[in-house]
């Protein structure tokens, strides 16, 4: 992915942290006709896929079924700084190909990923959940084929700190 802002540059580390911390993350895709969609969602990586979960039906489906190629975005830490004229962040961007996971092994082994990072306090539950709501959930994998962080962040005297790339 070229980056134009080379100097905000993080590394993959960096971008797979942003994606293994952030609250959700955003979906973009075209549809059949070619019209854009996105869409926030709830994740859990493991290596190199990225996994979340929908009905079995809505425009998400249509579109990913459509166009399997997908763009989908994330942002860590964000902060407006009160006296100046610009923002903090942290974001990572992913370009890849989802397919639907069919294997049940797979699914569960995905649903308990993302359960665990986003509703941990309530794995307890997982089983009978999953007894109830598995078969009418679909779970996505998306396969990263390129993944790139960026951030920009201020130190205490108000300079622009460097990027992890940059640096180097």
């Amino acid at each position: 992915m070229k980056m134009r802002r080379r100097d905000h540059e993080m590394s993959r580390e960096f971008a797979e942290k942003i994606l293994d911390e952030c609250e959700w993350a955003v979906i973009a895709m075209l549809n059949a006709e070619g019209n854009p969609h996105c869409i926030p969602i709830t994740i859990a990586r493991e290596g190199d896929a990225i996994y979340f979960h929908s009905g079995k039906r809505g425009e998400k489906v249509e579109c990913m079924r459509a166009n399997p190629k997908i763009c989908l975005t994330c942002v860590g830490y964000s902060n407006r700084p009160e006296h100046m004229f610009t923002a903090e962040f942290e974001s990572a961007v992913v370009h890849g190909t989802v397919s639907e996971v069919t294997d049940e092994a797979e699914k569960t082994h995905a649903m308990r990923l993302i359960c665990q990072r986003h509703t941990p306090q309530h794995m307890q539950e997982f089983e009978h959940t999953m007894a109830k709501q598995g078969a009418i959930t679909l779970v996505w994998k998306l396969a990263i084929e390129d993944i790139a962080g960026k951030h920009q962040r201020f130190g205490p005297n108000g300079k622009e700190l460097p990027s992890d790339l940059a640096a180097k």
